[in-house]
């Protein structure tokens, strides 16, 4: 009798964070949930990328405040690059969390209505915070960059439990 291979393909979720320059928030939320995944033993089933809805800061790194925020918490963030939004990520990613209503409309309005099931904002899956969006730090002071990085650590907890029952139930299935 021939051994089943494991249904790991199926399992596979996908996650796009996007905010304005993908340089503050968005980077942030991939480095908190890319930590978060591999905690879980996750990292062979999902997937974390970040991108913006504008261009200004395609290749860059992210925002030093952001680095320095997110690595006083254990997130390293410094390999990160800026890049925008592109068509055919509306087709890779499972999910498409913006950080605010702004980013949520223009992703709305440029990706294909098929896959606006897959637009949601990240704060959706908070628990603790009542926000429904996540506050742009880059013109504020370090406490933004604090602010955000506490409603983004609560958001990608709550989106690590979504991820851990995909994986369970494809594998169980």
């Amino acid at each position: 009798m021939a051994k089943r291979e494991p249904l790991t393909m199926a399992m596979n979720t996908r996650v796009l964070f996007v905010c304005m320059g993908n340089i503050c928030r968005s980077p942030m939320a991939e480095g908190v949930f890319r930590h978060m995944i591999r905690q879980a033993g996750l990292d062979d089933v999902v997937k974390v990328e970040s991108a913006g809805t504008h261009a200004f800061h395609a290749g860059e790194a992210p925002d030093k405040r952001a680095q320095a925020t997110a690595a006083k918490r254990g997130y390293d963030i410094t390999d990160l690059r800026a890049r925008q939004v592109e068509d055919i990520d509306f087709e890779r990613f499972d999910l498409i969390l913006a950080m605010d209503w702004d980013n949520l409309s223009l992703l709305q309005q440029t990706g294909p209505k098929k896959a606006h099931h897959k637009l949601q904002l990240l704060m959706r899956f908070a628990t603790e915070h009542e926000s429904a969006t996540i506050p742009d730090p880059y013109y504020g002071a370090q406490q933004g960059f604090d602010q955000s990085l506490d409603f983004i650590e609560d958001a990608c907890a709550g989106l690590l439990e979504v991820a851990r029952r995909r994986a369970t139930q494809v594998a169980a299935a």
